[in-house]
């Protein structure tokens, strides 16, 4: 059952998320390097926010196409209504997690506490999607929209806070992690397109030398598989070994 469950897989995808799972941890381990006041490193200078933002931008580029590959497989055992309530409490669950991690944050940091992190954004991005996932160039359209609006919303600010999910901050709005549904469902969304483009019917379309058995690859893939639960546990772990170094 297991090496039938690895077959199903492709491992470049696994890959670029372990890659984006390795990403996340080195940049997490600055970040509470400068949030503990151990190193002051800038992280507001250009580079590293295009290395912060590639990370997003590789889970959420995967979210969508692993979308149309899940979908394709399983529509040869699920009706449509099967696969999209599957895809509906999968949305839930990851942005129930993000809830938890809203609490958790509210409790042991305050100020700055993640209100609409990653996690949520992928919950409902997932559900958001479902819609989208059996065209070929609406998904592109729709989040070349949405990613040119999110850019302009990024230059708002208004006086209420209930529309920062979206992606229309209130002013003076401070958080750890921030990815509103726009522009990162349109990043989404442009995963969905290449999923139905490079792996219709949940097949690899382009040719590709097997490198699944080399143990860099392996390895990487490893993490790929296991990205939510090395994001749920990361941090804590991080900042467990940063306490113990400062006593």
């Amino acid at each position: 059952m297991v090496e039938q469950r690895k077959k199903t897989r492709f491992w470049e995808i696994d890959t670029l998320r372990g890659i984006a799972i390795i990403m996340m941890v080195e940049y997490h381990i600055f970040f509470d390097l400068v949030f503990f006041s151990i190193y002051p490193f800038n992280l507001h200078v250009l580079p590293v926010k295009i290395f912060l933002y590639s990370i997003g931008t590789i889970f959420l580029l995967l979210v969508g196409i692993s979308l149309t590959i899940n979908r394709s497989k399983a529509r040869f055992q699920m009706t449509r209504k099967e696969i999209h309530i599957k895809f509906i409490l999968r949305g839930l669950k990851i942005f129930c997690l993000g809830l938890l991690i809203t609490v958790a944050t509210w409790l042991y940091i305050g100020e700055g506490y993640i209100i609409f992190g990653i996690l949520h954004c992928i919950g409902l991005c997932i559900i958001l999607s479902i819609p989208f996932l059996r065209y070929r160039l609406l998904p592109l359209a729709i989040g070349i929209i949405m990613i040119v609006v999110g850019i302009m919303f990024s230059m708002i600010t208004i006086d209420v806070p209930w529309l920062l999910w979206i992606g229309l901050k209130p002013t003076q709005f401070y958080t750890l992690d921030y990815f509103p549904l726009l522009p990162w469902l349109g990043v989404v969304l442009i995963g969905v397109y290449f999923g139905n483009l490079l792996y219709p019917d949940g097949e690899r379309r382009y040719h590709l030398p097997d490198l699944s058995s080399q143990y860099g690859i392996r390895f990487l893939g490893f993490l790929g598989r296991h990205s939510l639960i090395i994001y749920l546990v990361h941090q804590p772990i991080i900042v467990g070994i940063l306490t113990l170094l400062m006593m």
